[in-house]
């Protein structure tokens, strides 16, 4: 799509990545339309109470597993008062605060479906799309496009293996998928199997067993089980930073990091005497975020068995060998499938949940790079920050002002991608998407022209490079610079843990905080960065020493310390 030709972009899904895709559209000048098939935004993150065909659907106690800071959009912050982890009803608040600041709203045509987009018979010349939709009236529609952006997500179609479950269809009790789940008050007083110890099985477990007779948790593998409470009472994922992530892939032997932290998880309760342990590491299977699970487990509420062997009538037998009778439901907390229905069948076949993309977003084989999918990666992470930077990308792909590699460059990167999955996670349909949030972000960041960079921070400012550096890696350190830059980004920087704080702090004290420095450690970890970027200048760029002036440097960098940690 080249400048001075039409710029339509079709947006499919009014989710968290349809929102910040058609805002994307907005900031690059493009004009989108996006259409919805339900009748509102939200879509994962939109409570209802009657599932809809094709489309995932939450329980009513759902709380996002990520916090605050690392899962907001770059240039919007959440408010301060808002809870670290919020409820999905919250994050709802949050996507309509976003949708009216940014005037989303309007580019959204609402229950509109969308049935067919393939390209037009000009494509390679044009790069446009015809697109057909249908209104809840059955009325048909159609149009054309100069680039589309599907916005889908990946919790489409609930995998639900019955197969693999002798007896299924004679049990005598019920049985459905976990999108099917609500509530739990309707099961007082049962016998409960849940199957899979993902985030869903794990929390359905839970919320389960504060009213059930007995949950029994039924798990192939095992799994580890993190907590949502970080050291120290922050929240687990502001651990992650610059700095673990150079000791995990540049310093550390994978071995090691794992054994690291199983050793410290494994403080908290130990996942062999829970009969959790896993035979694979920690870093090898997206992991398990759950506060109570353990609790629930040790006053016996909860009991964790192995795979189902074969269900007769209303008894369920384990492949241990023992068998629980009385059985009234089980619950398939077996994940999703997904596809994409109204493309031609060979321009993006999914199968095993494998989709080849480049970066997860590009099919190689196009002529034209005008077709985009967004936020299809299943990151150790938030995925709507991603998305965002997906969809930046994605538009700039679309001006022509980025360019994609060559189709065989492409391919030896999927190659690549899938050959490490394939190496480090233990197989499964779940790890097809798997992304390390900071890697894949730093990636697209890079593309877009907007990585943070370390070095000129440091020559810059000293106090936001230290927050980047050894900070949490939040959403605002990629609008520093670059297309998009935003001014309030490193002010947002600055007040992360303000925020945090600002939430948790809901009663006055006279008591004074204890103080903890943590400060040697601070200023060990800084002074190996900063020994790094000198190296680098020296066999790089010498004529920059000059610039940095160790006093002044150490002057502005010490009002920053304390906050880190």
């Amino acid at each position: 799509m080249e400048n001075g030709m039409s710029r339509r972009v079709c947006v499919i899904g009014g989710g968290s990545s349809g929102l910040t895709s058609i805002k994307s559209c907005l900031d690059e000048g493009l004009e989108p339309t996006c259409f919805e098939s339900s009748d509102d935004i939200g879509g994962l993150w939109r409570f209802k109470e009657n599932p809809e065909a094709d489309r995932a659907s939450i329980y009513h106690s759902v709380i996002i597993n990520t916090s605050k800071e690392m899962m907001c959009f770059s240039d919007f912050p959440i408010p301060a008062h808002f809870p670290n982890y919020m409820h999905n009803s919250l994050i709802m608040d949050y996507f309509r605060m976003y949708a009216e600041h940014f005037q989303l709203t309007k580019h959204i045509r609402f229950q509109i479906r969308v049935l067919q987009v393939k390209p037009r018979p000009d494509f390679s010349r044009s790069g446009q799309w015809d697109v057909e939709t249908e209104n809840k009236k059955g009325e048909k529609e159609k149009h054309i496009f100069d680039a589309v952006m599907i916005c889908i997500g990946h919790h489409c179609h609930p995998n639900l293996p019955l197969h693999d479950f002798p007896g299924i269809d004679k049990f005598k009790g019920q049985y459905f998928h976990s999108r099917d789940y609500k509530t739990a008050e309707e099961w007082r007083g049962k016998r409960v199997v849940v199957i899979g110890i993902g985030n869903s099985g794990g929390d359905i477990a839970v919320e389960l067993s504060r009213v059930t007779k007995q949950v029994f948790l039924s798990t192939r593998r095992g799994a580890w089980i993190l907590n949502r409470v970080g050291q120290q009472g922050v929240p687990m994922d502001f651990q992650l930073n610059r700095c673990h992530l150079f000791q995990k892939h540049s310093v550390l032997p994978f071995g090691l990091v794992c054994r690291l932290g199983e050793n410290k998880i494994n403080q908290r309760f130990n996942h062999s005497l829970y009969s959790l342990q896993p035979k694979h590491r920690l870093f090898s299977q997206h992991p398990t975020v759950n506060d109570e699970l353990p609790n629930r487990i040790l006053s016996g509420t909860v009991q964790v068995k192995p795979n189902i062997r074969r269900l007769q009538g209303s008894s369920i037998e384990f492949d241990d060998g023992t068998v629980e009778d009385n059985i009234d439901l089980v619950v398939f907390a077996t994940g999703y499938n997904f596809s994409f229905p109204f493309l031609p069948s060979n321009m993006l076949p999914v199968s095993g949940n494998k989709a080849n993309l480049y970066k997860y977003m590009f099919p190689p084989g196009l002529e034209r790079p005008t077709l985009v999918v967004i936020g299809l990666v299943q990151p150790l992470g938030a995925i709507m920050p991603i998305s965002e930077m997906q969809a930046r990308w994605a538009t700039r792909v679309f001006k022509g002002l980025n360019k994609l590699p060559s189709m065989d460059c492409m391919l030896k990167d999927i190659k690549h991608k899938e050959e490490t999955i394939a190496k480090r996670y233990v197989t499964s349909q779940r790890h097809t998407i798997q992304v390390d949030y900071i890697d894949y972000m730093d990636q697209i960041a890079y593309q877009v022209g907007a990585r943070p960079s370390l070095l000129g921070l440091l020559l810059r400012d000293p106090g936001v490079w230290l927050c980047v550096l050894l900070g949490p890696c939040t959403p605002y350190q990629y609008r520093l610079r670059g297309p998009g830059q935003w001014d309030g980004a490193r002010q947002a920087i600055l007040t992360t843990w303000d925020r945090m704080a600002g939430a948790l702090k809901t009663r006055p004290s006279d008591i004074p905080e204890p103080k903890q420095s943590s400060l040697p450690l601070t200023l060990t970890v800084g002074a190996a960065a900063l020994a790094l970027g000198y190296y680098w200048n020296i066999h790089n760029h010498p004529s920059l020493l000059i610039t940095l002036d160790p006093t002044t440097w150490q002057d502005k960098i010490k009002p920053y310390l304390p906050v880190l940690w």
